[in-house]
């Protein structure tokens, strides 16, 4: 038989709060939760409402007393950087939980919910919960305030190039896209012989010159210039300028190598064209399908120049080629190009096609020249060659023609190109129909040449629909698996990429 106690009597095991008489299990305060906390609030002396301070220019956050520091919205750094500022008021309990309550980005609002944890009468443990609101102020940071005052930059890096073209520039500019070393510099101005990059400190310069002489054929030099000196301090303030300048070689140039420079890099003939800049200069010999490779410190030990510029490129018609299937390599000969065939050709300019003038020369082009094709390239036979080598050389080993590259048509490639490259943020100058077209030279280089491509990070541009192939006039074309989708996240105002952590 089970015993029932009597209406009103306490159950077994249990005891009555001794503020509201409510039965409740035995604690040693001997008060319910409710009365307890009436008694006591552990939350005491932490504020419940604060102030962080945001860069609206650079988005980023005020850690005090002087560091600012990128955090994405809701995110670990912010809420460490939330934290710190009660950092003292939660000494005195113990903190077991906190995260993020949702607010609206454009609130300027910022709330956290906190779990706390504090023994209180008699050794109990009383935990509570509660929500601490942080307004988001607008201030702006050092750095910031200095390029608002134009006087912002204490190390700038000019990169030269001593040529008419833009070629190396351009591929310049992607790599730098490419590895984000464009976020550090302060401002980008663009000249007509090259670039300024303007930067906060020597650190972020010096970081600039290192990979630009990773990446390109150059050298460098720097200077430094006080500004200010504290003699009490002694602190100096310097404004640093590197000089880098890249040899003055673009692709598609035909250059004449010192007879010393071309013995050295295996017998080649001193007349050569240049396939590719990267971090060395390529060059092939049309002849032979001979290459090499020269860096940047043997070129300015053994400097030489471009016999043409872009503009003196000739439009010939190939009349008959054959291809050359065995060419014994001479004496101490070096490697030679597998992706490159040897041919020899008959051509004719197409603006002379009224008289019977042919001219006859020996072209690395042989895998792509058909007859009847139309080519590009540089006529020796009739020009003033105005250079120190060529003057010394044998006029029999001078070839009459130089073919660089077959010709398309280029509005049609213009229409049919589905993709597109993102450009730096820079200060231009006036631009004319000049850069435009060395900008269209660049992205056919890129079309035609797969090892270029690779070091680029290209866009599939969405706006341009796809076209079959049926009506493909044999022009180089970027395939799709070689694009990237270009995103575009919108950035709000409290936290540059915490729209990352909303979707």
């Amino acid at each position: 038989m089970e015993y029932l106690p009597a209406a009103g009597a306490p159950v077994q095991g249990h005891i009555l709060c001794c503020q509201c008489g409510v039965p409740i299990p035995p604690n040693p305060a001997n008060m319910c939760v409710g009365c307890l906390r009436a008694q006591v609030d552990i939350t005491e002396g932490i504020p419940k409402q604060g102030t962080v301070h945001f860069c609206k220019q650079c988005e980023r956050y005020l850690q005090p007393p002087g560091t600012w520091i990128q955090c994405a919205l809701e995110s670990r750094e912010l809420l460490a950087l939330c934290l710190k500022k009660i950092k003292a008021s939660l000494s005195k309990v113990r903190l077991i939980d906190a995260g993020f309550i949702w607010t609206e980005p454009h609130s300027k609002r910022l709330k956290l919910k906190l779990t706390v944890q504090k023994e209180v009468i008699n050794g109990a443990v009383l935990q509570q919960v509660f929500v601490v609101e942080y307004v988001v102020q607008s201030q702006m940071c050092e750095d910031c305030h200095r390029i608002e005052a134009k006087d912002f930059w204490k190390a700038v890096v000019q990169v030269r190039q001593k040529t008419v073209h833009k070629k190396t520039f351009y591929y310049l500019e992607q790599l730098i896209l490419k590895h984000r070393l464009h976020q550090n510099t302060l401002r980008i101005k663009e000249i007509h012989d090259g670039l300024d990059f303007y930067y906060s400190s020597k650190q972020h310069a010096q970081k600039m010159v290192d990979f630009l002489q990773c990446t390109v054929p150059c050298r460098s030099k720097s200077s430094q210039r006080l500004i200010s000196h504290d003699i009490h301090s002694n602190v100096y303030n310097y404004k640093s300028t590197f000089s880098v300048e890249i040899v003055p070689i673009c692709k598609d140039n035909v250059v004449c190598l010192s007879p010393k420079l071309a013995q050295s890099l295996g017998n080649m003939s001193q007349i050569c064209v240049c396939i590719r800049v990267t971090s060395t200069i390529h060059l092939i010999d049309p002849r032979t399908l001979q290459i090499a490779e020269i860096d940047g410190n043997t070129y300015w030990r053994h400097p030489f120049n471009s016999l043409f510029h872009p503009k003196q490129l000739e439009e010939f018609i190939i009349m008959d080629i054959s291809r050359v299937q065995d060419k014994k390599k001479g004496a101490g000969a070096g490697a030679r190009s597998n992706k490159h065939t040897l041919a020899e050709a008959w051509v004719r300019k197409t603006s002379e096609l009224d008289t019977d003038h042919q001219y006859f020369c020996c072209t690395h082009l042989g895998h792509i020249l058909n007859p009847g094709d139309l080519v590009l390239g540089f006529d020796l036979a009739n020009c003033n060659l105005n250079d120190e080598f060529a003057n010394k050389m044998n006029p029999q080993h001078i070839p009459d023609v130089v073919l660089i590259k077959k010709s398309y048509d280029r509005s049609r490639r213009q229409r049919r190109r589905n993709w597109k490259l993102k450009e730096l943020e820079r200060d231009r100058e006036a631009t004319d129909t000049d850069d435009e077209r060395q900008y269209q030279d660049f992205l056919e280089d890129l079309e035609e040449d797969e090892t270029i491509r690779k070091n680029v990070n290209i866009y599939r541009n969405a706006d341009i629909p796809v076209e079959s192939d049926t009506d493909d006039d044999g022009a180089p074309r970027i395939s799709l698996a070689e694009m990237l989708e270009d995103l575009h996240i919108s950035q709000d105002a409290t936290g540059g990429e915490g729209a990352e952590m909303l979707t």
